[in-house]
């Protein structure tokens, strides 16, 4: 089939470069979000997906809205038949939907219905399921909520952040959607209707929701840590400051006060409302990445001194 492939972050590229590879599809262009501002220096790049795009010499569309005339008709000319999406980024207009006569089909990494929108993976974590995977479904007006063709499932680790979990799903869900545009190909594929039971929804999180509250139970705080990282990246109050913090390690039957910092010579732990964790890397504001004791040496915490 000749494919429009939509995507923009590196969660993309196993599924882009599946299908260029494959030898029964034809990846004539690929539609992202515009080059943006990235990295330290804050520099405008092009997305990774266009990145490999223009590599292997594909035509790049960059709509500032899926809705611009100007994309629509280049879109209409180049008459694709189907548009797989992953992690595009925007909605996605109707006059876009009815384009492509197989329509746009979407790898969302979750079992839909549960965990619909921006961050199935990082919710998926901070609730704790064992289990989660990725789906195939027909993109309709309804935020993810089309039919769907396949599904995949994957065991979340407890040593699992949003990053692992995702690689992981990424390279699976690319021979997924790889195997979904075959069989639409074929005819032998036909999308079901998801449930009407189990739907969840699963919006950004945003840098105030990564905020840690040790007043939460410590498996609560593992998992949010987990969840946000490596974005937006989970943190803590000190001295006035942001302190990014890394995955911690729950230590049962440990407790101290919710906040407290106990510094030791080989560990750093912290207080929630039942055990206490140790602390992995830490960011303090405007510096490197570090260990916790490292920190810990440079800004010696006082005795029952608090995160915040």
């Amino acid at each position: 089939m000749r494919l429009v492939f939509a995507g923009t972050p590196a969660t993309a590229l196993p599924s882009l470069r599946t299908l260029i590879d494959s030898p029964r599809h034809d990846v004539v262009a690929v539609v992202t979000r515009p080059d943006a501002q990235s990295g330290r220096g804050r520099k405008v790049r092009p997305s990774p997906v266009a990145e490999m795009a223009e590599e292997a010499g594909i035509e790049v569309l960059r709509p500032q809205k899926a809705g611009d005339p100007a994309f629509l008709d280049r879109l209409r000319a180049i008459a694709p038949d189907c548009c797989p999406v992953v992690a595009y980024g925007a909605l996605l207009p109707q006059a876009a939907l009815d384009v492509p006569r197989h329509g746009w089909i979407n790898l969302h990494f979750s079992i839909l219905p549960a965990w619909r929108g921006a961050a199935p993976v990082q919710h998926a974590i901070l609730h704790g399921d064992e289990i989660t995977g990725a789906s195939t479904f027909q993109i309709v007006k309804e935020l993810d909520a089309g039919p769907v063709y396949g599904v995949l499932t994957e065991e979340i680790r407890a040593s699992d952040t949003s990053g692992t979990l995702l690689e992981r799903l990424s390279i699976s869900g690319a021979g997924l959607l790889a195997a979904t545009l075959d069989g639409v190909e074929d005819g032998t594929l036909e999308a079901r209707p998801q449930p009407a039971e189990g739907v969840s929804v699963a919006p950004k999180i945003t840098v105030s929701d990564a905020r840690v509250a040790w007043d939460r139970p410590a498996l609560h705080v593992d998992r949010l840590i987990r969840a946000c990282t490596p974005s937006p990246g989970a943190w803590t109050g000190f001295r006035g400051q942001r302190v990014k913090l890394g995955p911690v390690r729950v230590l049962p039957g440990e407790r101290l006060a919710p906040g407290v910092i106990f510094a030791a010579k080989t560990a750093v732990r912290v207080g929630t409302a039942t055990d206490a964790v140790e602390l992995g890397e830490v960011q303090p504001q405007g510096k490197r990445l570090m260990g916790a004791v490292e920190w810990a040496r440079g800004v010696r915490p006082e005795d029952e001194e608090r995160f915040t």
